[in-house]
């Protein structure tokens, strides 16, 4: 399977259902899509051929070889690169919440000691996608196991009916994502307790994993020296 990464594609709103069409195409069926909104000033967006500043945010998982020929096409056929066309980028996933969650994001068949780490990061980033209006049990099982707070954005998720062949039940599409920056040595923790305690076999239905961070500012309640880079 290989090492996974989120992919990330921000597009100007009247293009996301061409992309979500070519990802399902390519065997991305699978996605989180959120609206957004662009802060370039007027001058920028007439320097890049921007025409609005409404944009869709569409997160999705994949391989690095599949990620190779996803690039190519996202160039030759949806014209990434054209000025306006939109941008993607990935950010490596560190850890997964369950076996059967890497298969449900990965769409392939798990083989043991294939879990991406990235074990010199001081903090990690949990993210938890569960059902919408089921965000108050992900965090107070996050909480429980030491989790200071997090941030709540509201998505929609398109591929869920792929749920059924991995978890064996149907995923609604109204989806709440709850981004959670913790210490390393925390993150299993935590995770464990939202999978216990919110996960598939609960009303919330959530599934968890956890990105790497390099740096932060602003958390000096979870940092030994403040000071420290």
């Amino acid at each position: 399977m290989g090492a996974l990464y989120w992919m990330i594609t921000v597009i100007p709103r009247g293009r996301a259902e061409a992309f979500l069409t070519h990802y399902l195409s390519q065997g991305k069926g699978v996605n989180l899509v959120c609206l957004g909104m662009g802060t370039a000033s007027d001058a920028m967006m007439d320097s890049f051929g921007l025409e609005s500043r409404e944009k869709t945010v569409a997160f999705t998982v994949v391989t690095w070889e599949s990620w190779r020929s996803l690039k190519r096409t996202l160039r030759t056929e949806m014209e990434l690169d054209r000025p306006g066309g939109g941008i993607t980028f990935l950010v490596p996933m560190s850890s997964v919440g369950g076996r059967k969650t890497l298969e449900f994001l990965s769409g392939q068949p798990y083989a043991g000691g294939e879990e991406s780490q990235m074990k010199d990061t001081k903090y990690e980033m949990i993210i938890a996608v569960a059902n919408q209006g089921y965000m108050e049990p992900v965090m107070t099982a996050a909480r429980g196991a030491g989790a200071g707070g997090g941030t709540v954005l509201h998505a929609k998720g398109t591929g869920m009916e792929e749920a059924e062949r991995f978890f064996g039940v149907s995923l609604a599409a109204e989806k709440e994502m709850v981004f959670i920056v913790t210490r390393s040595e925390q993150k299993n923790a935590i995770m464990q307790a939202i999978t216990e305690q919110a996960g598939m076999h609960t009303k919330a239905k959530a599934i968890v994993f956890s990105l790497p961070v390099t740096s932060t500012a602003g958390l000096r309640a979870l940092e030994d020296d403040p000071e420290a880079d």
